[in-house]
């Protein structure tokens, strides 16, 4: 059985920043590597930040480098996403997940207002 719990979502302005958190659980996500995806209306669900289990191998999508940073600590089971810089078109629900996904979580929202 796996658990996800994002949190940290919030409405803020363009330029702000926010820190988003995931508590995870469950055998199967022991050693995966975890990322943080995104999904706006109307369009799919993107990777958007990953991290190996042994913090080896940092990928982020070219459409956040440099404004996101992704953290895992693995001896709690959290991975964190800290989002600087933010932007409108980065409003979306985001969800962290092993990579490949299992079971989604809730996710949590984050609105960037102009």
């Amino acid at each position: 059985q796996v658990q996800l719990a994002e949190t940290g979502g919030g409405v803020v302005q363009a330029g702000e920043s926010l820190r988003l958190s995931c508590a995870f659980s469950g055998r199967a996500f022991l050693r995966s590597p975890m990322g943080w995806f995104r999904q706006s209306p109307g369009k799919e669900r993107e990777l958007v930040a990953r991290i190996q289990w042994s913090e080896s191998s940092i990928y982020y999508a070219d459409s956040v480098k440099g404004r996101f940073t992704i953290f895992r600590d693995s001896a709690v089971n959290t991975v964190d996403l800290q989002m600087n810089n933010l932007k409108p078109e980065d409003t979306a629900t985001y969800y962290c997940n092993s990579d490949p996904p299992r079971s989604w979580g809730q996710g949590t929202q984050v609105t960037v207002s102009s």
